[in-house]
This record gives structure tokens, C-alpha cells and sequence, in this order.
């Protein structure tokens, strides 16, 4: 995997204290969550703990971290946008999605449509790690956000979830 390029904003002491004036907060806001996404994209990672003084939110190279609060704003403005989801009550960890579920339900119905794989049942398996995948951004897909995704489908009447023997299948509609 090519290194991560980090914005120019990462390698700037002040982007790691949240600002108090009200246009800077908001656009260093974006700034951190377009971050959080292109990072946990290019490193395939769903999970973030935000307790962990480790990339994205610290930097070491210049010594200075994002503050306990200042992971958190993040994180619920993601919350806010469906690109994050917090996976315990304490909101320490964080399910992130580059993409939110309703665009994955629509990447992976078109996927479908477009190979011919309506009214076929597909493992869960094949979809995230098949041949056929390959080259598709659902590909290594962590199986559990592709569930979500299929959820949201499946309540569109677009899939139906299948489970048979030790697997976990999909049929498209």
C-alpha cells in the first residue's frame, strides 16, 4: 500500500487545537473529517479508537495531537453526515464509512445489475473477496458494514439476505 499523503493542514500545529473563531472552526471541522475519511479509506480500516494517541490524530512528527474533545466533535459531526456510527456507549470506538451505507446499498445494487446478478444468491464472501470484486471499492469491505449496507437495501426491496449452512448469502433484486 502507497504511503498516505496527509493535507498540509496535518503538519500545522494549530489544526490539532480546536479554534474558537466561528468560520475557521467550521472549515478546519471539514478539514478534519474529510481527513478521517480519506484516511480510513486509503487504509481500509473501518474501526477508530479515538483514545489512541496514534494517526489520524496525532501527528508525531510534530508532537501535537487532537484533544479528547476535539475527537469527539469530529466524530459526531460525522455521526451527523452517516459517515461514522459509534460502536460503544462510551463513544470511544467509531464505525467510519467513506461512504455512507445508503451509497454503499447503492454501489453494491449496481455492481448487481451491472454483472448480471439479480435473482442470483451471492455469499457475503464472494462480494467482499471474490474474483469478480476485484477492482470494486466494496472489495475487503469489513463484512459487517457490507451487512449494514445490504440492510438498507434489503428494506428497499432491492436484496434479500440469506443465511444457509455456515454462510451468509444476498439475493438481488
Amino acid at each position: 500500500m502507497a504511503d498516505y499523503q496527509w493535507p498540509w493542514e496535518y503538519n500545522f500545529p494549530p489544526f490539532f487545537t480546536v479554534q474558537s473563531h466561528g468560520n475557521t472552526k467550521e472549515q478546519q471541522l471539514s478539514t478534519w473529517k474529510s481527513l478521517i475519511l480519506d484516511y480510513q479509506k486509503h487504509t481500509k480500516q473501518v474501526v477508530l479508537n479515538i483514545n489512541e494517541d496514534c494517526a489520524p490524530f496525532a501527528n508525531d512528527a510534530i508532537s501535537r495531537k487532537l484533544p479528547p474533545e476535539g475527537r469527539l466533535w469530529v466524530m459526531e459531526a460525522l455521526e451527523k453526515s452517516a459517515n461514522a456510527s459509534p460502536i460503544d456507549k462510551r463513544k470511544q470506538q467509531w464505525e467510519i464509512y467513506w461512504h455512507t451505507l445508503d451509497e454503499w446499498s447503492t454501489l453494491l445494487h449496481s455492481w448487481a445489475v451491472a454483472n448480471g446478478m439479480t435473482n442470483t444468491v451471492c455469499t457475503l464472501y464472494e462480494l467482499v473477496a471474490g474474483d469478480h470484486t476485484i477492482g470494486e471499492e466494496f472489495h475487503g469491505l469489513e463484512q459487517a458494514v457490507l451487512k449494514k449496507a445490504l440492510k438498507v437495501l434489503e428494506s428497499r426491496g432491492k436484496c434479500e439476505l440469506i443465511a444457509f449452512d455456515d454462510n451468509e448469502g444476498v439475493k438481488f433484486y
